[in-house]
């Protein structure tokens, strides 16, 4: 048995990481300081506990942000893996710090909506930048994943509870408008993040069963220039041995790969699913014919 040995990582990619976890962490700070919080607007997780200790007890919002994350960035050590851990703590360490030295510049505007817009806006490509290059400015998350380990339950449901809780709380401390503020912001920053993590490109597997599979995929590689994946298969009433084909193509090519395989055979089965990502393969196009 070959045991592969583990590539190290490139000082290229490292620097490449390091700079944009810098940049992200830099933006989160601008948003909480610049925009949210002077307007009594909150995030989710920790970063909205955080804010809310701030405002009862007057003490640096940073200086709260960086030690409620860091007893779950320990506990969560084994689970997330060094890299990330320290990629997380560097994130979390620079964002409060950035947050300390903006705290007393003047916010860019003291209209709530503007602040809501473009302050969610502002924290989803931070937040969306650090998670893509491999950390975290919130430990909510670690705290989800020890938590549905325990009770047995989805992490995403674990951190909806958790951000319920602490919109409330912010109803109680800034005031239900405050709050509802808030929710929204959320929303924003949680939609931008998907768009920086995921990218805009999305992609969508199509699985089609048609008698005429070999006539289709010739179709698809040659019309649409996507290489295709054979994968057997039996009928559950027809008892017939078949091939399912398998592809990869964007959301723009979606409707005329529809379209081609419904020239060929109208009653053909076909079902698209998301891909948030691809990589490996031959994902390229090949030239169309």
């Amino acid at each position: 048995m070959n045991n592969r040995v583990h590539k190290k990582k490139t000082w290229l990619v490292f620097l490449k990481a390091f700079i944009f976890i810098t940049i992200g962490a830099i933006m989160m700070a601008v948003a909480l300081e610049i925009f949210l919080v002077p307007n009594d607007v909150i995030d989710g997780g920790i970063t909205g506990i955080s804010i809310v200790l701030s405002k009862i007890t007057t003490f640096p919002l940073g200086l709260f942000i960086f030690f409620i994350n860091l007893p779950f960035l320990i506990v969560g050590y084994k689970q997330i893996g060094k890299t990330f851990a320290f990629s997380t703590l560097y994130a979390i360490a620079l964002m409060s710090i950035v947050t300390a030295l903006l705290h007393h510049v003047e916010p860019f505007t003291n209209e709530k909506i503007l602040a809501v817009l473009f302050g969610g806006l502002i924290l989803g490509l931070g937040v969306g930048l650090v998670l893509r290059f491999g950390g975290s400015l919130d430990g909510t998350e670690i705290v989800a994943i020890l938590l549905s380990e325990k009770f047995r339950l989805p992490v995403g449901q674990i951190i909806m509870f958790i951000n319920v809780f602490i919109f409330i709380l912010a109803g109680f401390v800034f005031g239900w408008d405050s709050a509802m503020y808030s929710i929204f912001t959320y929303y924003i920053a949680s939609k931008v993040m998907d768009i920086v993590v995921q990218g805009l490109d999305e992609s969508k597997s199509v699985t089609i069963i048609s008698s005429d599979y070999e006539e289709i995929s010739h179709a698809i590689m040659k019309r649409l220039g996507r290489n295709t994946t054979y994968i057997y298969a039996k009928g559950g009433y027809s008892k017939e041995d078949t091939q399912m084909i398998y592809c990869v193509v964007t959301r723009l090519e979606l409707t005329k790969l529809k379209t081609l395989v419904q020239e060929i055979d109208e009653k053909a089965f076909i079902s698209i699913q998301q891909v948030s990502d691809v990589l490996g393969g031959n994902f390229d196009k090949s030239s169309i014919h």
